[in-house]
């Protein structure tokens, strides 16, 4: 799986960064919700009065998400013997 990252500067001008956002295919079931998620997610930093400088966005998935759902949207697929 593929992640991105976004930097951006908040009201005060403090640099903030958010890793680890899931690129999805266009016709993932996950996709509408994880946009709606991360603009949650930044939102939430928005309001904070003393943000972080960088913060993990599948960890932030891990705590609000049903753990099902995780695990289908971050499985790995095993290598067989090891390759």
């Amino acid at each position: 799986m593929l992640f991105k990252s976004l930097e951006f500067k908040n009201d005060v001008g403090q640099k903030v960064k958010v890793m680890d956002i899931p690129v999805l295919e266009e016709d993932s079931t996950y996709k509408f919700m994880i946009q709606v998620r991360l603009r949650t997610f930044l939102a939430a930093i928005d309001r904070e009065t003393k943000p972080k400088r960088c913060y993990s966005f599948k960890e932030y998935l891990k705590k609000v998400m049903k753990w099902p759902d995780y695990e289908q949207l971050f499985k790995v697929a095993e290598l067989k013997n090891n390759a």
